[in-house]
């Protein structure tokens, strides 16, 4: 009964997602996969959590988009999630949501479904966020270096702060929410492990992500095969195999295993 009822309320979320532009028809099937396994195997709290991410992350990418302008050609994909996005951001949670029918009486999996989640919450807020900054970012690498607004491993303040409050949104829910009983403890190592996570995100971005380059418009981006002008790219540095959706689960496995290490 509480599969039928995940797989009622995922439709619905997934059908509105998708009337409004924030998934796409593969992403909208996923995002049902997705939100029926959480639900139906962990209950309200779970899907709760799930839920602040999806709704805030959603709301904050149709944001600001006149400051935004532009910035689209940066990234690999647009504010329309696809499938790949849905498994990148929420696959291991819906891991560890479906591991915890198997072992119920285990805080673990609730904390590692926490900690996924707020370090992928950090950084699509570091990201919607960040390129508000009145100040150009710098590459996380080389903080010295001053790179353009959109450019894979770039940090700024306004971005750290954002990943902060992303990491930090989930973590408080995590605690106040937890199967297990409320724990202010809890909350607190959900949201630093979410935030490194983020910073994880910030550094594969900088270092072995793969990106490409537009010979025409002479930029960097994630786009491939074609950037937005409709030129073929050519890869510039990084591992091909490695694109944003990995690197998106490679800090959710990160955060992972940091609150493995401390709980």
């Amino acid at each position: 009964m509480q599969f039928m009822i995940g797989f009622f309320f995922a439709m619905l979320i997934g059908f509105a997602a998708y009337q409004v532009h924030s998934l796409s028809l593969s992403g909208a099937i996923s995002a049902v996969l997705v939100g029926t396994i959480i639900f139906g195997a962990g209950g309200w709290q779970w899907a709760f959590l799930l839920l602040a991410f999806f709704i805030s992350s959603s709301l904050l990418s149709h944001a600001f988009k006149r400051q935004k302008t532009g910035l689209s050609e940066k990234y690999s994909k647009g504010s329309q999630r696809d499938a790949g996005q849905v498994f990148g951001n929420g696959g291991l949670a819906t891991l560890f949501a479906g591991l915890h029918t198997f072992f119920p009486a285990s805080p673990w999996f609730w904390l590692a479904f926490a900690a996924s989640l707020a370090a992928v919450n950090a950084d699509t807020w570091s990201t919607e966020l960040g390129v508000l900054s009145r100040y150009p970012p710098r590459l996380i690498t080389s903080l010295s270096r001053v790179v353009e607004k959109g450019t894979s491993g770039g940090v700024s303040l306004v971005g750290t702060l954002a990943a902060l409050a992303g990491s930090g949104l989930i973590g408080i829910f995590a605690g106040l929410f937890s199967p297990f009983g409320m724990s202010w403890t809890a909350a607190f190592w959900v949201t630093a492990a979410g935030f490194l996570g983020a910073m994880v995100d910030s550094l594969l971005g900088a270092t072995i992500q793969a990106i490409y380059y537009c010979p025409v418009c002479d930029k960097e981006t994630e786009r491939h095969p074609l950037h937005t002008c409709g030129t073929p790219t050519t890869r510039k540095r990084g591992w091909e195999w490695l694109n944003n959706d990995v690197v998106n689960l490679g800090c959710a496995i990160f955060a992972v295993l940091l609150i493995s290490l401390v709980q």
